[in-house]
């Protein structure tokens, strides 16, 4: 059964952010990090094009207008970063060397992970920009000869992942400190736990949204030059 909309754009919009409140519904009635709201937005949409046997490309062009706002939505994670400045200039070298680290563990940890699975230049290429934000992530993977729709993919699991896990990772090791938290979770998980990053607190929030910038940054520098090692 096709199903043609004559307003298609509204039944974008109205059905992508319908599906996500619809999770953060889920989310406030189970309290549990596996009830991510985002990750509960996609089974329901992916549940409803099934039902209704709409085409997954009808709803994608539909959506453009809301993949649009992904950029200046990702710049406006700028504004808690004002109102902590005063703590970025104070921890600015733990700051430095907390997302440089960050960035050569993804990367390392991206090349042991394809060494062991025997995976192929192309997927590993693919795999390399997983830990930073779609606008970047989209573009490196592209120039780099990877999969781009993979490497989509593999950013929103990584940030869905990071953003169920980050509360559980912090309290099994033991890291207590609101900036090594936002560091932690911004480098490894971009927007997407950034999110509850904000939800932790508003330092958290903040180097979180600090790390998505420069882990990106650096990642288009250290990405180019990792992608020679298989």
């Amino acid at each position: 059964m096709n199903i043609v909309f004559d307003n298609s754009i509204c039944f974008g919009i109205f059905l992508t952010t319908g599906a996500y409140f619809l999770g953060l519904n889920v989310k406030k009635r189970w309290k549990l990090a596996i009830f991510n709201p985002l990750l509960m937005a996609i089974l329901f949409v992916m549940v409803f094009l099934k039902i209704t046997d709409i085409h997954y490309e009808f709803y994608q062009q539909n959506t453009q207008i809301l993949s649009s706002l992904l950029t200046p939505a990702t710049v406006c994670l700028a504004i808690p970063l004002y109102k902590q400045i005063h703590m970025l200039r104070k921890y600015r070298a733990a700051v430095a060397v907390g997302i440089t680290s960050g960035v050569m563990a993804n990367a390392v940890s991206v090349f042991l992970l394809c060494r062991i699975c025997k995976l192929n230049h192309e997927h590993y290429v693919t795999l390399l920009p997983k830990s930073i934000t779609t606008a970047i992530g989209l573009g490196l993977s592209s120039e780099i000869g990877g999969i781009t729709t993979l490497t989509v993919v593999c950013i929103i699991v990584t940030g869905i992942i990071g953003s169920m896990c980050a509360e559980l990772f912090c309290r099994l090791f033991r890291i207590t400190h609101p900036i090594a938290k936002g560091l932690a979770i911004g480098t490894c998980s971009h927007a997407i736990g950034t999110t509850k990053a904000l939800e932790m607190g508003e330092i958290e929030g903040a180097m979180s949204s600090l790390s998505i910038a420069v882990a990106g940054l650096m990642t288009v520098i250290v990405v180019p030059m990792a992608a020679g090692w298989l």
